[in-house]
């Protein structure tokens, strides 16, 4: 794979892309979510402001953690990256160089517009984690991470559909719990009760004509009002729905604490997500993606190195969670608010031939919210990156599993105990992602 670009990605990669397989997903009913084999499910409480909104987003493509959060304190990260590696935060001249994060990790110069949310103590940095499964498969990958258990062709629903069927809405009255900014349903969603796929809340109506758009939605009312549910309970709530996001201003949004989104399909993702948040309407969770990194040749992770087209994508990335930090975070909400980022594996330990990465195993996932324990880089003793003791000899080793981090948010930011649920045969070991 390594005469491939960076925008052409791995053929696998591409052909999820081409048939958009997330549009494949659907909604499956809440009990179908919960077979009998499961631990009793105890709802968690009705609504409370201890209870956080959470932002999932998920970096399709196997994003490359070590250009990300470079390891500088590791001398065979820049053995194995000769060209690739982001240059200390110390080294000499004038050009581009890491931002320390402590006297080990740095930001690459992509990643530095979140050193204000990391200074402020609301970031905290995960490395050398992941799936403790060892496909390098982009859809297989997905799938574990999103299911929450890997290899288990019986589980349905995604781990954060499992956490809202299994919890108490803030608002009895929403209409809308969940929604994924997506053509289809996203698999961590599916087994969510009142949830959407809305690739862009500021236009969701019933697809035709604009002329007709009041008539059909009407006509959904009174031909479904009087049927069996679910079916007239979820034609109910899509048509309040879009009259629920109907009120909300979108276009005239105004980010607080000067805030400023990147004009950028996910710069505008998360200016919504904060409009729809601060609405105030019951919506508990978000889900997003953002894709594009497969980097297997010329990854440009750096300005001015292959076209920067690494460097570009991690800058909107980063600027785009950063206003939102200033925005949300930071600004005034009824409820608070954590984000999770995560990817399907990370990159190779060494470069290629082709100044890129090809898919390898440990990654960073990234957590933000006022009641993250941040301010550092969370690891689970660093595995090293010589050669003698990488994965199969070309890898970073996972050392914590992505269910940790992922599960003592759910406990303790979401207020749900059924952790045996939300992730089936696993039993996660907290690590101090939250606080108090």
């Amino acid at each position: 794979m390594s005469d491939e670009t960076f925008d052409a990605g791995c053929e696998e990669y591409n052909t999820l892309a081409r048939r958009d397989f997330l549009q494949l997903a659907t909604g499956v009913g809440v009990a179908a979510m919960l077979p009998a084999w499961l631990p009793q499910v105890v709802l968690a409480q009705s609504s409370n402001s201890t209870r956080d909104i959470i932002v999932s987003i998920f970096l399709s493509g196997g994003t490359d953690g070590m250009s990300m959060v470079a390891p500088f304190g590791d001398p065979a990260y820049y053995t194995g990256r000769p060209t690739l590696a982001i240059p200390r935060p110390d080294a000499a001249g004038t050009g581009p160089k890491g931002v320390a994060l402590d006297d080990f990790f740095a930001f690459s110069p992509g990643m530095a517009p979140l050193m204000p949310a990391y200074t402020a103590g609301d970031l905290l940095v995960a490395h050398a984690t992941g799936s403790i499964d060892t496909s390098r498969s982009h859809f297989d990958a997905q799938r574990y991470i999103e299911v929450g258990k890997p290899r288990d062709p019986n589980i349905s629903g995604g781990w954060l559909g499992r956490h809202l069927a299994t919890s108490a809405p803030l608002r009895s009255d929403a209409p809308l719990r969940a929604l994924g900014l997506t053509p289809g349903l996203p698999t961590t969603l599916v087994g969510a009760p009142r949830t959407l796929p809305i690739p862009n809340p500021a236009n969701f109506t019933i697809g035709g004509s604009a002329t007709t758009a009041n008539a059909r939605t009407q006509f959904m009312v009174q031909n479904y009002q009087g049927a069996v549910n679910p079916v007239a309970a979820n034609a109910l709530d899509s048509t309040n729905t879009i009259a629920l996001l109907q009120r909300i201003n979108f276009a005239g949004y105004a980010p607080s604490n000067g805030a400023a989104y990147p004009n950028s399909g996910f710069g505008s993702a998360l200016r919504s997500t904060a409009a729809l948040i601060k609405a105030d309407v019951g919506v508990e969770a978000i889900h997003a993606f953002n894709g594009g990194w497969d980097t297997h040749a010329a990854q440009g992770n750096l300005p001015g190195l292959d076209g920067g087209a690494m460097h570009n994508r991690m800058l909107d990335l980063a600027s785009s969670l950063a206003a939102f930090h200033a925005d949300v975070i930071q600004g005034t909400t009824s409820y608070g608010v954590t984000v999770v980022i995560i990817s399907e594996f990370g990159r190779n330990a060494r470069e290629n031939g082709d100044r890129g990465t090809d898919h390898g195993r440990g990654n960073v996932a990234f957590a933000m919210g006022r009641k993250i324990a941040g301010g550092r880089v969370l690891t689970n003793g660093w595995p090293g990156l010589a050669r003698e003791v990488l994965e199969a000899g070309q890898d970073l080793r996972v050392t914590l599993d992505h269910r940790d981090i992922l599960a003592e948010i759910v406990q303790n930011r979401l207020g749900n105990r059924n952790l045996g649920v939300i992730f089936p045969d696993y039993t996660p070991r907290f690590r101090g992602v939250t606080k108090a």
